[in-house]
Order: structure tokens, then C-alpha cells, then sequence
């Protein structure tokens, strides 16, 4: 029986919002000449989202052309960054894969990031041994959920859990209708209180094993 375990990215995996911070404001000086301050508080809070409703919580005061076209500059520059720099990792991320990976279990990411996002962090940190597949919002245009599903029926998975850390997460699990754990360590919280959940990412073997029972 073929088991898969789906990660969230933002908050789950790593933290990139100082990085992302300094990039999004030097992105819309240099290419729009808007000075605009960008805080890793004020990405930290909108990551998760899918694209769109990123660009209209954070360019509200632009026309919606513009938003997406200061979106999409700012993503560009914010992989260029983070393919030289990468971002902040989880404590105790590689060795929790690699665990993971020991105990016969197939590792996924699916993220509402942008195009290149996910290649970034699993380029620069090294990650793409731990990794089968990866889906996002830039390259399919599609919701978490359907992402989800995606990756399902390409692995053709028997059993998979969804990991990550705000409520988004948890409805894009139960629309795929699959488990989810919450990452408390992660950007967010969720209000159902009888959910899975790990304190921190060296939590989940353990906690897996329970989901999958």
C-alpha cells in the first residue's frame, strides 16, 4: 500500500518572508518606482492564499491589472532571490524527511505559491531527494484542493495526510478528503480542536503513524 504524506510549504517547511520582504520592495521601486513597505509580518499573514487574493489584500489600492502585474514581478524577483539565498528551514526539517523517508512513506509538496517557488526552496537547501512530486498554484491555476487531488492520482496513493498550518490548509484536506495534521509551530491556526496536530516537525512520524492506523 502505497502511503504519501502532502506538505504545505510556507510556515510548514520553511519561513522565506524576511527574504521575500526585502524583494518585494526593491521589486516595486526599481520596476514601478512605488516605494512600498513589504514586512515579513504582512507576508507571513497572506501566505497560504492563492496568488490573486494576494495581490488584491496586498496592491488593494491599484486597479486589478496592475496587481497582478506587480504580482508578478515581485514573485520573479522573489524566486531569483531565494534560488542564491533560500530561506529560513524548519528546525529539524531534513532529518524528519529523512525519517520519514526510512519508514517507506512517498513525500510531497503542494503550495498555492507561484511558478518556480517550491524549485526554489528544494534547489537551493537540496531538498529534491526527499521529494516525489510537487504541484502549486502558478503552474496549474487551480486551488489547493485540486492540487491535492492531482498529485493523488498522480502517484496513485492508497493513503495520503495533508500537513500544514493554517486553516486554508485544513479545508483544502477536507475538500480533497484526505486527513490533515496542523503544524503549530507553523504562520497560523485553525479553529477545530479535536485535529491531528505536532508542537514541532520532529512530532510527525509519530503522529503520522497514528493518522494512517
Amino acid at each position: 500500500m502505497k502511503k504519501g504524506i502532502l506538505f504545505d510549504l510556507d510556515g510548514t517547511l520553511w519561513d522565506a518572508s524576511q527574504g521575500a520582504a526585502l524583494t518585494w520592495e526593491k521589486a516595486m521601486e526599481e520596476h514601478f518606482d512605488i516605494e512600498k513597505i513589504f514586512t515579513p509580518e504582512m507576508l507571513r499573514e497572506v501566505m497560504g492564499k492563492s496568488m490573486y487574493e494576494i495581490s488584491d489584500i496586498l496592491f488593494s489600492e491599484f486597479e486589478m491589472k496592475q496587481r497582478r502585474e506587480m504580482l508578478t514581478y515581485c514573485c520573479k524577483k522573489e524566486n531569483e532571490y531565494l534560488r542564491k539565498h533560500g530561506g529560513k528551514l524548519t528546525e529539524g526539517l531534513e532529518e524528519t524527511l529523512q525519517i520519514l523517508r526510512d519508514k517507506g512513506y512517498s513525500l510531497y509538496i503542494v503550495s498555492n505559491c507561484q511558478a518556480g517557488y517550491i524549485e526554489a526552496f528544494m534547489e537551493y537547501h537540496g531538498m529534491e531527494q526527499y521529494f516525489d512530486d510537487y504541484e502549486s498554484f502558478g503552474r496549474t491555476g487551480r486551488e489547493k484542493d485540486r492540487n491535492i487531488r492531482l498529485v493523488l492520482e498522480r502517484n496513485q496513493l492508497d493513503q495520503a495526510v495533508y500537513v500544514g498550518d493554517i486553516q486554508g490548509d485544513y479545508y483544502a484536506a477536507m475538500e480533497a478528503q484526505i486527513p490533515f495534521i496542523h503544524a503549530r509551530n507553523g504562520f497560523g491556526t485553525i479553529v477545530q480542536a479535536e485535529v491531528p496536530y505536532i508542537e514541532k516537525l520532529p512530532d510527525l512520524p509519530k503522529v503520522v503513524e497514528k493518522v494512517f492506523r
